[in-house]
């Protein structure tokens, strides 16, 4: 299997991240990590062994990258009015580096999958939600789309902060620019397991309201044995993968 990596420091982030892609050609997913970790950490804990065979058939290309989790949302000393513009940052990073990447990659605009599991899925989610003229659907996985949690001890709020959380824009979303958008998706999987640890009542509220505004999708709950955890994960990418993309 074709492997490739790349570095390059970030003018939206001033840092420097790295990318890496598995395969030459096929359907285009980029992968967020899950809490803390970088660009390897989907092949550390075999995902991409898991997906091997559909990577290897060209059915599909996968690009993994870093976050800022750890300076962000999961860093208790950082204000959340710095998480914010980090966010932000990242969100640009992410427009303004890595899709036209992955498109100069794919030679050209083939409709690129957002994947995420546990606050990775935030992320998926949120980049679709906020760009569905750059992405075509994402695969979200036991994920929570209410990031209050991360800032609201504070007792701080702003407009970064507001739009990047979507517990608070999506509800509010009527406008007739993203909200056509979104309703023309056809690949958008919200996905939870029920076993330890897992939030499957996270992907329920998120279901309804994109059943509330039209927006096409398809909400799958796992059984209760399905844990918060990579088995879980392991399973449900290679399914969908083979079924619906």
């Amino acid at each position: 299997m074709y492997k490739h990596e790349e570095t390059w420091l970030s003018p939206s982030l001033n840092m420097e991240m790295s990318i890496a892609s598995y395969g030459d050609y096929g359907r285009p997913l980029l992968f967020f990590p899950t809490a803390a970790a970088d660009y390897l950490e989907h092949e550390r804990f075999l995902m991409i062994d898991f997906l091997e065979p559909f990577i290897e058939a060209g059915k599909i290309r996968v690009f993994s990258i870093g976050g800022i989790n750890r300076e962000a949302w999961l860093n208790k000393n950082c204000h959340p009015k710095i998480k914010g513009l980090l966010q932000n940052g990242y969100n640009d990073y992410v427009a303004r580096e890595v899709v036209p990447y992955i498109w100069n990659a794919c030679n050209g605009n083939h409709g690129i999958i957002t994947v995420g599991a546990s606050l990775g899925a935030f992320h998926a989610a949120n980049q679709l939600f906020r760009r569905p003229d750059l992405f075509a659907g994402t695969i979200a996985m036991s994920g929570g789309y209410d990031i209050r949690d991360y800032y609201e001890s504070y007792g701080y709020h702003d407009e970064n902060i507001y739009f990047n959380n979507p517990a608070e824009y999506l509800p509010n979303l009527w406008d007739d620019y993203h909200l056509p958008m979104l309703q023309n998706k056809r690949d958008i999987y919200i996905l939870s397991g029920q076993g330890d640890y897992e939030k499957p009542e996270a992907s329920r509220w998120l279901s309804n309201v994109l059943a509330s505004k039209g927006i096409p999708h398809k909400l799958d709950l796992w059984g209760y044995d399905m844990p918060h955890d990579w088995p879980t994960w392991r399973a449900m990418m290679p399914h969908y993968v083979g079924a619906y993309l």
